[in-house]
Formats: structure tokens, C-alpha cells, sequence
């Protein structure tokens, strides 16, 4: 008697679609991150501003006590928006967010291209919105860790060390304003470095565009501000469009005598293009259901 194979059933069950399919990719950007030797050392680096601001904070309430060492130094340790665009607005800071994104943020999906692992991403029941969610999460979650964590941190140190609200009750818009400008830094940085990274299949190549195209950018801006004197030359710089967007969002002075809604512009259109490039670059076969 002949022996019949059974070959291919039909699956009835039902298909389970999860509300945060990206939960799996940020867990695992986040630790594959840490896994970096080099990494772990940026981050400490970066978290350097935040250590000597909170200091500052200190300070800032035992004046008397430090004065012979901050003699001349004490308008600086005045806990107000100009003290939080010192921190936010930081060639210092802005230089170790960037390095985190190489290291965090390059290969995100530029290592996906070159494994041609994006076929296999989206034959699960995950949309390419669910895929970059994932990845633009896990870069924000670094970046808020640097941005927002510190001004939360140095506006509840300032009311335990004064032992009053005086700060909030000074500048009530604060809080909203350093969650404001962790989130539009937050929001550009992942759209930046990940249209950057999908241009390339090698990480290494990816990396130095990130570099390259934002201290460019800033050389450009010294070029023709150092020829021409015009202040307008600010917007060729992502770095300086920045501060000014932190100084204005934190009620502070400008750092350039251009309005600040010039260089907000440039930023969107700038993350308008990186969601542009994502769209062409990032194209899988998504499950039907």
C-alpha cells in the first residue's frame, strides 16, 4: 500500500498583532550599544556637563561659602534660563550627543542593509512605521538620558537646596521648556542619524557622514560669516541652528541676531528630508493580512 506524505495545511489559527511591535528592536539597539567597548566611555563623557552643572547648581545656593573660589565667576552660578542654555546649548554636549549617534545610531540601519535583514524585519507582522519607530526610539532614548534627565535633575536639586520653589515660581514655563527642547533634539538627532545611516550599507561609511556633514556644515558657516559678517550665514550650521532653537525654547538670549524661527525652519525642512530618504531607503515586503 502506498504511503501518502501530507504536504502543506493551511494555518487557521488566529494572527496576534502586538501594540508595541518595536518594543524587541529598542531592546535590542540598546544593548547592542552597550555592548560597545568604546561606548560606555562617550557616555561617561557626556554625562561630564551634567556632573559640573549640578555642582553649579550646589553653588549656586552656598555662595559664601565658595567665594574665594568662584570669585568673579558667581553671575555664572545664577540657576536661571541663561544657566540651562549654558548647559543645553553646549559645543560640549552637542559633540558627545553626536559621537553617541555614530556609535549607537550608525549601523542601526545601514547593518540591516548590508545583512539584507529588512525582508526578514518585515515578513513579521511589523510595518516599516513599527521598524523606524524602533530604531528612532532607541536613539532617543540615549539622547533623553543626556537632554532631559539633567534639567529635571537640576531643577528639583535647585528647590531641595533652597529649600523653597522660588525657581518655579520665577521662571513657571521651565520644566516645559527643558522637556520641549529634550524632545525637538531628541526628534532631529534620530531622524538625522538614521537617513544617514540608510544611506549606506557600511557602518564606517555611515559614521563618517554623520561627522562630516555636521562640522562641514558649522566650517561653511565660519567661511562665509568670516567673509561677509552676516549673522544670516547662522542657518548653514546644524550645530547653530540648534542652540539657537535651545536658547529660544528656554527663554534665553540668542546666541545670533536671527530669529530663531529662521533656524526652527531649517531644522524641520532638514528632518522633512531625512524622513524623505527613509521612506526610499527603508522598503520591505509587509505581511497581508
Amino acid at each position: 500500500m502506498p504511503i501518502a506524505e501530507q504536504g502543506y495545511v493551511h494555518w487557521e489559527g488566529r494572527l496576534d498583532v502586538r501594540r508595541r511591535p518595536w518594543r524587541p528592536i529598542v531592546r535590542l539597539g540598546i544593548r547592542l550599544a552597550f555592548r560597545r567597548k568604546a561606548f560606555k566611555f562617550v557616555l561617561g563623557m557626556a554625562f561630564l556637563p551634567t556632573l559640573v552643572f549640578a555642582a553649579g547648581v550646589y553653588i549656586s545656593e552656598r555662595l559664601d561659602d565658595f567665594k574665594e573660589m568662584i570669585r568673579g565667576a558667581d553671575r555664572f552660578l545664577k540657576v536661571d534660563p541663561e544657566f540651562f542654555k549654558a548647559f543645553y546649548a553646549s559645543d560640549y554636549l552637542l559633540f558627545w550627543m553626536l559621537i553617541i549617534m555614530v556609535l549607537a545610531g550608525a549601523g542601526l540601519i545601514a547593518d540591516d542593509l548590508r545583512h539584507k535583514a529588512l525582508q526578514l524585519y518585515f515578513a513579521r507582522p511589523l510595518r516599516r512605521r513599527d521598524y523606524l519607530q524602533g530604531k528612532a526610539l532607541t536613539l532617543c532614548f540615549f539622547l533623553l538620558l543626556l537632554t532631559l534627565l539633567p534639567g529635571f535633575l537640576f531643577i528639583v536639586l535647585k528647590v531641595i537646596f533652597s529649600g523653597s520653589f522660588k525657581i518655579l515660581a520665577e521662571y513657571p514655563w521651565l520644566p516645559l521648556s527643558v522637556a520641549a527642547w529634550s524632545l525637538v533634539a531628541a526628534g532631529f538627532f534620530s531622524f538625522y542619524t538614521l537617513a544617514l545611516s540608510s544611506l549606506s550599507r557600511n557602518r564606517r561609511y555611515a559614521s563618517i557622514l554623520l561627522i562630516a556633514v555636521y562640522f562641514l556644515s558649522d566650517i561653511f558657516f565660519g567661511i562665509f560669516y568670516g567673509i561677509f559678517r552676516d549673522p544670516a550665514f547662522t542657518l548653514l550650521s546644524v550645530k547653530s541652528n540648534l542652540q539657537q532653537v535651545a536658547a529660544a525654547l528656554l527663554g534665553a538670549k540668542p546666541f545670533f541676531e536671527v530669529p530663531w524661527e529662521y533656524s526652527a525652519a531649517v531644522l524641520a525642512v532638514l528632518a522633512v528630508l531625512a524622513g524623505v530618504v527613509l521612506s526610499r531607503k527603508v522598503r520591505g515586503s509587509e505581511v497581508i493580512k
